[in-house]
């Protein structure tokens, strides 16, 4: 039975309720559409503005202003990975303590002021901080928005529509390699202007995702885990109305569940749920978010400086290289998506991580022996990441149903944050420096480790993963508020 109108339950309090089945059964509706869309487009965004620095790179060295080395340039990634992982962890944290809403809000208003800022960088250091709070912006929209997506898309397509939701920062990332074409042709614009108009105008456009998110609710099932039941109810309801009007009656009653009123858990039950409680799933996560994010944040940002350095690769034309890189991720999650919630979570990850990582150990060893030229090198890399994006956004849904509803923004962030800082912080720089050194050889060790650690991710997925696809998100992890204070 729901609870009647005004009552509020006193704490510990049980409560039945049928939010999740109800959220779960609903058919493909506009409100999911509208969902898809305003939270979703942040990683367009995101894609957006990435691509421009991995694009604008050569540029933003050869700055009058700046004057960066090679090294400093592969810093400037660093430190915008090192924000990511601090914006995750405390907007993670604050996400599960007062809601996805208001943190989906803060945390693209932080990212649209820092890109904005970056575009009027002075000096290595400032360029260096934007990058940082730019990073904070998306850390955090990595946890709130996840978590807000994966609780209001119903069970039988969480995972596809997760997997391309995290694919399209690849649209943004074809875009962002487009408008490069434009920015960096002396032609054109002037080079130094050229480049801070790119990031000006790409944070600008984060307003429009503001827009959007008005008209998101508060997801029901974080409101159901804080005991605010009545909250829940009336959103379900009036996202059933839509679907309704849209495709008739829904289908007949649906099964509840029996939930104690809590107001937040401390942060000891987290460490309990990583560490014990779920432990295998812990050691999982870990791995497939620090392999990939070491895999993809050392060769992506450092792309274009191995174009111009070993292929004499003119800067203005560095775009039509990321471009086919960037349509080939995302082609990865939308023509492989499906696979995730139809074959299986664990076999899918498995395939998708050790695909790459083999190919990836071929390239690395063809680029050594100076067999691929840049057109050659870069449809390697097409194919390779085909398979890596998709592996890559499985990881964010792997976590994301790993644990508890009560700490699944705190799990994303903290899974994000350590695999950001383990893989990703490390890799752009030591890529920047052994592109400096200008030794293929060294280039292709680094190569080789990418590989290693997909293959190392492939194994562990296929070792400890677990069935997801299909399930209802109470049912792969029990809510902390299911069992009795």
């Amino acid at each position: 039975m729901r609870d009647l109108p005004g009552q509020v339950p006193p704490q510990g309090a049980a409560f039945d309720t049928d939010v999740p089945a109800r959220l779960d059964r609903l058919p493909w509706s506009r409100f999911h559409t509208l969902v898809c869309m305003a939270l979703g487009i942040t990683w367009i965004l995101d894609g957006l503005e990435v691509t421009l620095v991995g694009s604008l790179a050569p540029a933003i060295a050869a700055s009058p202003s700046l004057q960066l080395s090679e090294t400093q340039v592969g810093f400037t990634a660093s430190a915008y990975l090192v924000g990511a992982v601090l914006g995750a962890l405390l907007f993670g944290w604050l996400t599960d303590r007062l809601g996805r809403k208001k943190l989906f809000t803060l945390t693209v208003l932080v990212y649209l002021l820092a890109t904005i800022a970056t575009g009027f960088a002075w000096d290595f250091w400032s360029l260096a901080l934007f990058r940082f709070l730019t990073g904070a912006g998306i850390g955090g929209e990595y946890a709130a928005v996840n978590s807000a997506i994966q609780e209001l898309i119903p069970a039988r397509r969480r995972g596809q529509t997760d997997l391309i939701i995290n694919g399209t920062f690849w649209a943004g990332g074809a875009l962002g390699a487009l408008i490069s074409l434009v920015v960096l042709s002396p032609a054109l614009v002037d080079p130094e202007i050229g480049w801070r108009a790119a990031f000006v105008v790409g944070g600008a456009l984060s307003f429009v995702i503001m827009l959007l998110r008005r008209f998101i609710p508060e997801s029901p099932r974080w409101l159901m885990t804080h005991g605010r039941p009545e909250e829940a109810d009336r959103i379900v309801q009036g996202i059933e109305a839509g679907a309704e009007a849209e495709h008739g009656p829904l289908p007949g009653p649906c099964g509840t569940i029996r939930l104690h009123r809590r107001d937040h858990i401390t942060i000891a039950e987290v460490v309990s749920v990583m560490f014990r409680r779920h432990r295998d799933r812990s050691v999982l996560a870990l791995t497939l978010m620090a392999c990939q994010a070491f895999c993809y944040n050392a060769i992506f940002f450092t792309y274009a400086l191995v174009l111009t350095k070993f292929y004499g690769v003119e800067n203005a034309h560095v775009g039509w290289y990321i471009l086919p890189f960037a349509v080939g991720n995302l082609m990865g999650p939308l023509m492989l998506g499906h696979l995730f919630d139809s074959v299986g979570r664990r076999p899918m990850i498995t395939l998708t991580y050790g695909l790459s990582g083999v190919l990836l150990a071929l390239t690395g060893f063809a680029f050594a022996q100076g067999w691929l030229s840049a057109t050659m090198l870069t449809a390697a890399w097409t194919v390779i990441f085909f398979f890596a994006s998709a592996a890559a956004s499985a990881a964010y849904l792997t976590v994301g149903e790993a644990f508890p509803l009560e700490m699944r923004a705190m799990g994303i962030a903290v899974f994000y944050a350590f695999g950001t800082g383990i893989g990703g912080v490390v890799g752009p720089s030591l890529f920047g420096w052994l592109i400096e050194g200008g030794e293929r050889t060294d280039i292709m060790y680094g190569y080789l480790l990418g590989a290693a650690l997909m293959l190392l991710a492939a194994f562990t997925e296929w070792r400890l993963g677990f069935a997801a696809e299909r399930r209802p998100l109470e049912e792969v992890s029990e809510p902390f508020c299911a069992r009795p204070t």
